[in-house]
């Protein structure tokens, strides 16, 4: 807006003094300040509001001014409430320098020209942009990117003054303008925005996180072109990205909400090209999937993946690890219709493979198209996922028979996790806590009441005589999986040679049976006495029976630790110096 436009306005009460030839001069903003120098808060065009406390005398004022005038304010309102009126050294300072310069009556609050000026530099600024989105949209809709969502959140950035980010289901950030968004903040929201969608409210969503309020908008495409809507919200709600905006939209104008569903459409037509370059690599699974589980020779199959790890793993010099990772969604059947004309058919395949295409992305790397090493399947209500890992000069023990080398770089991967180093960067194999240790949260809000996701990992193989044995460990683990409490598990091959294995498929009357038995009347004195009785049992299984390592993990006195003992044996006729009994306190804690 121009300062002209200031003038008029009767209800801003603003009476000019002096620069009747720059009242053209373009209002960027406002800032009120008394600092006697608040350059390091102007960026120009700003019209500055002050109540002249800063002025102690009259060489005061063309100080004040010049810095005004060398940051490229647009004008200078003084306020007579001080004063009363404003100081002739204050308009010859302001004539020298060329800086209109107004008087603000002492019935006007600032806030209300604050206001105003906000409010008119708004409205003009998202038309502007909306023009320019117009254009972009149309840009990326008939021909090649015009570079990507950040392109537009830059605009939003720098024109509306507004924070955003695009943020996958999981909470990972695809794009955003300025510094990254913080992962556990991404993972809130992305849980907050799922949650909310469950609940059939339409966006945009408020969410307030840490004392910041954020606005949520869905991210689908609904120009020409684009996928029928899902006729149910679980269809698509594990698989869609969002837009999140450092506002409360909750009071904005319908232009600017307008504004922001196009930004939104833009998004969802690079989503849509994304989608659309995941082709090949899909394809590529699927073929090497059918000739595994058709029961392929082995060298038709090692073919098939020379093909696949040039695209998946481009400029790699070895031949790669593979692992496989089988993942399932599965909805509680509902009375609804679903696309199938069955009451609560929801194919589960399609939301489990855009699932494993999010979590298989290291959630340290942002962008769009950060899924290139990933190729998924989908083979009725499985999803399965082929993933190349680079080779390694040591392989673990655990992924791979035979002998094992004993050179410095296996020592490095065993001490890896004491030392602190990323597991990753000692072992590249995936492992299936940490798959889903970043994204259980939001997920958890996705899948509510009703949605379960089950994820089994298998070992490293490292030919294409391994990869059935791979498939069949991995859908193994995921039934391991699945038979655990919780919406989002998930399992590894090394459970597959373990008590854990066959933990989850003891009848669950007899997992209460047996644990209420050995632990309840160690819960029950612990209620009544704070005795930390089973605290202590699990440390002491923990440190294989040793008195002093066991004394010295929970800081007692080892005859401390010896009165406890007791006192379990004690309430549970048991004797924590027998094998069986040790077993038995061992696989209940493991059971409740």
């Amino acid at each position: 807006m121009r300062l002209r436009a200031l003038l008029e306005t009767e209800a801003l009460g603003l009476r000019l003094l002096g620069g009747e030839d720059e009242l053209d001069r373009t209002v960027r903003g406002v800032m009120t300040t008394d600092l006697r120098d608040p350059s390091r808060y102007l960026s120009g065009g700003e019209l500055v509001l002050t109540g002249l406390a800063w002025r102690r005398d009259a060489s005061d004022s063309e100080p004040f001014v010049r810095i005004l005038a060398g940051a490229g304010v647009a004008g200078l309102a003084a306020g007579e409430a001080e004063l009363g009126d404003i100081p002739a050294d204050l308009v010859e300072a302001c004539l020298q320098h060329r800086l209109p310069l107004f008087a603000v009556h002492e019935t006007v609050a600032f806030a209300t020209i604050t206001e105003h000026v906000v409010r008119q530099v708004s409205g003009e600024r998202a038309g502007d942009l909306a023009a320019v989105v117009d254009r972009h949209r149309r840009l990326m809709t008939s021909g090649p990117a015009g570079g990507g969502p950040e392109v537009v959140l830059d605009l939003l950035t720098s024109d509306l003054d507004l924070r955003a980010w695009v943020l996958s289901p999981t909470g990972r950030q695809i794009a955003g303008a300025g510094a990254p968004l913080p992962g556990a903040l991404g993972a809130a929201l992305a849980g907050r925005h799922l949650a909310a969608t469950r609940t059939g409210r339409r966006g945009p969503h408020r969410a307030a996180v840490a004392g910041t309020t954020y606005s949520l908008f869905p991210i689908r495409n609904t120009g020409r072109g684009a996928v029928p809507a899902a006729r149910d919200v679980r269809e698509s709600v594990l698989s869609d990205w969002l837009l999140a905006v450092e506002a409360d939209a909750s009071d904005w104008p319908a232009a600017r909400l307008d504004l922001l569903q196009g930004v939104t459409q833009l998004i969802a037509v690079e989503r849509d090209r994304r989608d659309a370059a995941r082709t090949v690599r899909r394809r590529l699974a699927q073929e090497v999937l059918e000739l595994v589980q058709a029961g392929a020779a082995p060298a038709e199959i090692a073919a098939r993946l020379r093909v696949a790890a040039p695209v998946l793993l481009p400029g790699l010099g070895a031949s790669p690890q593979w692992q496989v990772v089988v993942a399932r969604v599965d909805w509680t059947a509902t009375d609804t219709p679903g696309p199938g004309g069955v009451p609560g058919d929801i194919a589960g395949g399609p939301a489990a493979q855009a699932l494993l295409e999010e979590i298989l992305v290291d959630p340290a790397v942002s962008g769009p198209d950060s899924a290139d090493r990933i190729a998924v399947a989908h083979t009725g209500e499985e999803a399965i996922a082929l993933v190349p890992l680079p080779a390694v000069p040591a392989p673990l023990p655990d992924t791979v028979s035979g002998p094992t080398d004993t050179t410095a770089g296996t020592a490095e991967t065993a001490a890896a996790p004491e030392s602190g180093e990323p597991a990753a960067a000692q072992d590249p194999a995936l492992h299936a806590d940490a798959l889903l240790a970043a994204v259980r949260e939001p997920l958890s809000a996705g899948l509510a009441d009703d949605g379960r996701l089950t994820l089994g990992v298998s070992a490293a193989v490292h030919s294409a005589e391994g990869l059935r044995g791979a498939l069949e460990e991995a859908r193994h683990a995921r039934r391991v999986a699945a038979a655990r409490p919780g919406r989002v598990c998930a399992a590894g091959h090394h459970e597959l040679a373990s008590h854990v294995l066959l933990l989850p498929f003891v009848p669950d009357d007899v997992r209460r049976a047996f644990t209420a038995r050995l632990l309840d009347p160690l819960r029950d004195y612990d209620r009544r006495h704070r005795a930390e009785l089973i605290e202590t049992l699990e440390a002491f299984l923990d440190c294989d029976g040793s008195w002093t390592r066991c004394a010295a993990r929970l800081h007692l006195h080892v005859n401390t630790l010896r009165y406890r003992v007791g006192r379990i044996e004690q309430l549970t006729g048991r004797d924590l110096s027998r094998l069986e009994d040790k077993l038995d306190f061992f696989l209940a804690l493991r059971m409740s």
